[in-house]
């Protein structure tokens, strides 16, 4: 459906849209300027699935930052800056939309690595020179929301036709996964093939390595993250207990790098990345760093020592954009991958993923419409609890309800509260017979034991009592010590129809 003529739409001011300070207006009526200028270009590197969210991090850091430290400060920045040009030659490009498009890029260069974080963090080995995390950042019009939205480096792509950057032999369109878009043009054929494959225009180009991501986290004082099972990956030497823990830089590139924790390989990786960046903003937002010039500028030089970003991208845009996004929380972001279909070999290519292609197309046009993504949550009073953190989605667990006492209607009060917190429960609670119990108790079979625990977390102080043969559906018995349902959340059970979350419903209780 083609964009809403922007007349329709109310305008931010000149210098919010364009990162330029507007002449001053003779009369209010005239501060609008003109809209918002698409982002120039800037020039090569790839990314790391990782980096996609860490480049969010520079961009979450600085474009947060950034409003109230100063042009003096500012400015100094913007020189430490790499430049490159992502837009060169290019044409027949997508439209305009409202807000920003960000295309953000990590690599593996690991030149500034030093032998012994190398060593330890197990990064030997040369980069690939390919983007294995790629993310398309949107800013919308009102700065008021971020969406996050993870590109597969495995996607099956139709590369443009293009100039080899390093042999200069040309090449005709033809199929590749994505990450080899970078290897085989650099930056200005991966913004070239994300444009045709969502059909988003991309106004700035942004680009982070190992080293500088780490030194960022290191400077922020590290970021917290909760996971309700033990990860290990022997690859990269990733080994976390259950539990909240707080990573430094080297082992927060650990948790982002992992793809051998379970079966979900790459797109559990990118679940890992957006929760890393969403702690990090929580981190950024909440330590004071965005609102002390010294803490800023230290991180702010920091990363953007490393930073490859297109000429566009400016200290005066950057400024613009801070003052804009000063209200900016973890809530107001969301954070989301393609959705996809069929994940399987394609001859010359290898093992890939293909595109859901309604949903992909939806959700395009939903940032080129610069709509939400996430679903709507009514606000959280304040004092409700947050939710624990469980290993499997209550969406996925049977529950039948038994009352144990002798109270009328507690079964269905403790249906109600489950079913409320997600778990797909009967709607039919019975009674237990004797009306006796104490304490609440469920039953499940030793199979399913994964979903018990995720249910006791819902049933603090319940007992467990393991029932071979009992099949999939747990039991719950409800005692006369019952008092409420405790609300929880699978670490990987995204909601919606893109599994769109936001940033405060992934950061650890």
């Amino acid at each position: 459906m083609p964009t809403p003529p922007r007349s329709r739409r109310p305008r931010p001011t000149a210098q919010a849209r364009t990162g330029r300070p507007a002449a001053r207006p003779a009369a209010r009526s005239s501060a609008r300027g003109p809209a918002r200028p698409v982002g120039r270009p800037g020039r090569r590197k790839a990314e790391r699935p990782q980096w996609g969210m860490r480049m969010v991090t520079t961009l979450s850091v600085l474009v947060l930052g950034v409003g109230g430290i100063g042009h003096a400060l500012v400015n100094g920045l913007n020189e430490g800056i790499g430049r490159v040009d992502p837009f060169r030659d290019m044409k027949n490009r997508p439209e305009d939309t409202h807000g920003i498009n960000f295309l953000v890029v990590g690599t593996d260069g690991r030149d500034k690595i030093t032998k012994e974080q190398k060593k330890k963090y197990r990064l030997g080995g040369a980069g690939c020179r390919c983007t294995d995390t790629i993310m398309l950042v949107h800013i919308s019009e009102d700065r008021r929301r971020a969406s996050v939205v993870s590109l597969p480096r495995d996607s099956y792509a139709e590369i443009p036709e293009h100039t080899d950057e390093t042999t200069g032999k040309k090449y005709k369109t033809h199929p590749v996964k994505l990450n080899a878009a970078y290897s085989e043009g650099g930056p200005a054929l991966t913004v070239r093939t994300v444009e045709h494959m969502t059909k988003v225009k991309i106004d700035h180009y942004l680009e982070i390595d190992f080293s500088s991501f780490m030194k960022t986290v290191d400077a922020l004082g590290g970021v917290e993250v909760c996971t309700a099972r033990p990860m290990h990956d022997t690859y990269t030497g990733l080994n976390l207990t259950v539990g909240t823990h707080k990573l430094n830089g080297g082992q927060a590139l650990q948790y982002v790098r992992s793809r051998h924790i379970d079966g979900a390989a790459d797109l559990g990786r990118m679940q890992r990345q957006q929760r890393f960046l969403a702690g990090l903003l929580h981190q950024a937002t909440s330590s004071g760093v965005l609102l002390n010039p010294v803490k800023f500028k230290k991180v702010s030089s920091t990363m953007l020592n490393a930073v490859r970003a297109d000429k566009g991208l400016g200290s005066e845009q950057m400024l613009a954009l801070g003052r804009a996004m000063r209200s900016f929380t973890p809530a107001s972001s969301e954070f989301t991958s393609v959705p996809v279909g069929k994940i399987g070999p394609v001859k010359g290519i290898g093992s890939t993923v293909k595109w859901d292609e309604r949903k992909s197309k939806k959700l395009f046009q939903l940032l080129r419409d610069d709509k939400p993504l996430a679903p709507h949550r009514p606000k959280r009073p304040d004092g409700q609890l947050r939710p624990t953190p469980v290993d499997v989605s209550p969406q996925q667990i049977r529950v039948q309800v038994y009352n144990g006492t002798t109270a009328d209607g507690l079964g269905e009060r403790v249906d109600r509260a489950l079913r409320a917190t997600g778990f797909n429960t009967t709607r039919r609670p019975l009674s237990s017979g004797n009306g006796k119990v104490l304490r609440t108790f469920v039953t499940y079979d030793p199979r399913w034991d994964r979903s018990a625990r995720s249910l006791q977390a819902a049933l603090p102080g319940c007992e467990l009592r393991a029932v071979k043969g009992q099949g999939p559906t747990l039991n719950v018995t409800a005692g006369t010590d019952f008092k409420a349902v405790h609300p929880v959340r699978a670490e990987d059970q995204y909601q919606g129809e893109f599994g769109a979350v936001t940033g405060d419903q992934v950061v650890c209780p």
